[in-house]
């Protein structure tokens, strides 16, 4: 089974109500939809979905990142010999993390159907099926805790909330969503690079006080404030969570090193794939430190692949597989079937996708 062909799309769905964080406010899903062909007739799927705020990444050049430098090197690749595949494509160009994780999943999907096996037990095969919490937008506190109600009435018992946009606000907002939804619902932080050390120092201080009971707190600070992030880490309860600090192991080693986060998050947008999102599972399990498997603003064939990244090693403990449940509309036939906050895996070979219906390719 060699390569024949790469191609590209988009596909467009529109989400349930806007996705509003402290670094940008989007309608809807727009992803880049990657289909790997075959000399067998086989095809593999995969997506990316650019986030210029994050990866520095656009649909222009995830498109320009796969026709002009990724097919070339792997047309006529071997998908049986998954090694030298996946070297080539790494060593098409560097950075370009969204664009290589989709058309590293799609040879993924394609290395399972080769092999009748799905991805999730070709990377561990821990179990079957995982949790995720859901996402609850940055907004005024009576919205969000509105938000928050909707989302349990669904079934959700874990929530993200948005904030870091107004510290003073941030508060009232964590104080309106836990009297809205009770003790009895697990909340998450997450202020995407939206405080300073001091201000998250103090504002995660008076939520400690008030005994609001959060889970933990997702990249308070700046990237690139190592400092930063371990002033936090040392200076409140609630564990810290690094996510935009994180792209490689390499960043992993940094922030483990420094005892600057208690959990590393990991995205396959950000890692490149599976390879890169595996370095940093052994290095995490090497230093007990447990993962975050997270995702952007994704459809279900990027959170299919996570899901099986998430159900195959058992040092990733948390979830955050949420966009499917957050769009109107899921044309993703197959992949991770979801119900309520669980995502769950079926035997099916590959990524475990059908089909998925439209996409405009190019």
């Amino acid at each position: 089974m060699r390569i024949t062909k790469i191609r590209t799309g988009v596909l467009s769905i529109p989400l349930r109500t806007p996705f509003k964080t402290s670094l940008r406010t989007i309608d809807h899903i727009a992803s880049i939809v990657v289909a790997v062909d075959t000399d067998a007739g086989v095809t593999g799927i995969g997506e990316a979905h650019p986030t210029g705020p994050i990866t520095g990444e656009s649909h222009g050049s995830v498109r320009g990142a796969i026709h002009e430098f990724m097919l070339p090197r792997l047309k006529g690749k071997e998908i049986a010999n998954l090694e030298d595949t996946l070297n080539t494509l790494d060593a098409s160009m560097v950075k370009n993390t969204s664009a290589k994780a989709a058309v590293e999943m799609a040879i993924y999907d394609l290395f399972g159907r080769l092999y009748n096996i799905p991805v999730y037990r070709l990377l561990g095969g821990f179990r079957n099926k995982v949790e995720t919490d859901l996402t609850i937008s940055v907004n005024s506190p009576e919205e969000m805790a509105e938000d928050s109600k909707i989302a349990v009435a669904r079934g959700f018992k874990i929530l993200k909330l948005k904030v870091g946009l107004n510290p003073e606000l941030d508060i009232a907002r964590i104080r309106a969503v836990r009297d809205a939804v009770g003790g009895g619902v697990q909340l998450r932080l997450d202020a995407n690079q939206g405080w300073t050390a001091r201000e998250a120092i103090k504002i995660m201080r008076e939520i400690e006080a008030e005994h609001f009971y959060i889970d933990l707190l997702e990249q308070p600070v700046l990237a690139h404030d190592l400092d930063g992030l371990k002033q936090v880490k040392d200076n409140i309860d609630t564990p810290v969570l690094a996510d935009e600090a994180v792209f490689s192991a390499i960043d992993a080693e940094k922030i483990i090193a420094m005892h600057a986060a208690d959990y590393i998050n990991i995205k396959l947008m950000k890692t490149g794939g599976f390879r890169g999102a595996l370095r940093i599972c052994a290095l995490a399990e090497m230093h007990n430190v447990e993962c975050f498997l997270g995702c952007m603003m994704e459809s279900k064939i990027s959170v299919t692949a996570a899901a099986h990244l998430a159900c195959a090693r058992s040092i990733i403990t948390r979830c955050d597989l949420d966009s499917p449940a957050l769009c109107l509309e899921d044309p993703v036939i197959g992949g991770a079937e979801m119900e309520g906050p669980w995502l769950k895996l079926s035997e099916s070979p590959g990524l475990g996708i059908d089909q998925v219906e439209g996409v405009v390719w190019d």
